[in-house]
Parts: C-alpha cells; sequence; structure tokens
C-alpha cells in the first residue's frame, strides 16, 4: 500500500515526519528523557493534517488500513533513525565550538538536527547577552 504511493508523496511523508520530529525535540530541547513516542506521533499528526499537502492527496480507504500504518509506523522508526545517526556536520562542530567559548556555554548534541538546535540556542542567548 505504502509502497504504490507515487515518489513524490513518499518523500513527502518522510519530510513530514523530519520536520514534525525536528519540531518536536526542540519543543522539549532535545531533552531525551522527556521523549515521549505517543506525543511526538500526536504532533506529527496536527502537522500533517493542517501543513502536509500529501495528506489530503491519499484516498481515506489507505489511510484507514492497518498495513499503510505499519508502514508508517516504519517509515517513522526508520526516519528518526536516520536522523539520529546523522553526525553533526565539521561546520557546525567547528560554530559552536567557537560560540560556545564565547557564549560561555556547554551544550552537548550528538547529531546533526540537535547541532542546528544547540547552534539556534546558543545564537539567541548571545543576541540576548548583547541587547542587554
Amino acid at each position: 500500500m505504502y509502497k504504490g504511493l507515487a515518489q513524490g508523496v513518499k518523500i513527502s511523508i518522510t519530510r513530514s515526519i523530519s520536520t514534525a520530529f525536528e519540531q518536536y525535540m526542540a519543543r522539549i530541547q532535545w531533552e531525551e528523557d522527556k521523549f515521549n513516542l505517543h506525543d511526538f506521533i500526536q504532533d506529527w499528526k496536527n502537522y500533517i493534517t493542517t501543513s502536509a499537502a500529501w495528506y489530503s492527496s491519499i484516498d481515506e480507504s489507505i489511510k484507514n488500513d492497518p498495513v499503510f500504518h505499519e508502514a508508517l509506523a516504519a517509515k517513522i522508526n526508520e526516519t528518526i533513525e536516520k536522523i539520529l545517526n546523522e553526525p553533526p556536520t565539521q561546520e557546525q562542530i567547528d560554530e559552536i565550538e567557537k560560540l560556545q567559548e564565547e557564549a560561555g556555554t556547554d551544550y552537548a548534541y550528538s547529531c546533526k538536527t540537535e547541532a542546528k538546535y544547540v547552534l539556534d540556542q546558543i545564537q539567541n542567548e548571545l543576541k540576548k547577552k548583547k541587547s542587554n
């Protein structure tokens, strides 16, 4: 059922999972002990019903099929695993080290997406310091 979808729809599904995961993790400040799969799935469902064009393009009979749900669950797991296993770029590492020294922070991060979050956090902290 999932395999029969157009390639563009499958790419959009993956993108929606990635976007919702990144937003969810930012909301919980990348604190892994706060991660709750059920909460993430609720966030993702909200995202796909309000912001993802692919959702309205799929027939309701497909959306309600348990086999489709199993395929989506596998895709969610695969996408999250890929995100968590993608190492930060050297550019991110260098920038974080430089900014942390300037800001006096010591954020830990383990993947590219978390490094992006950390960079945003440090940059926001530095902006606040400069505006005070």
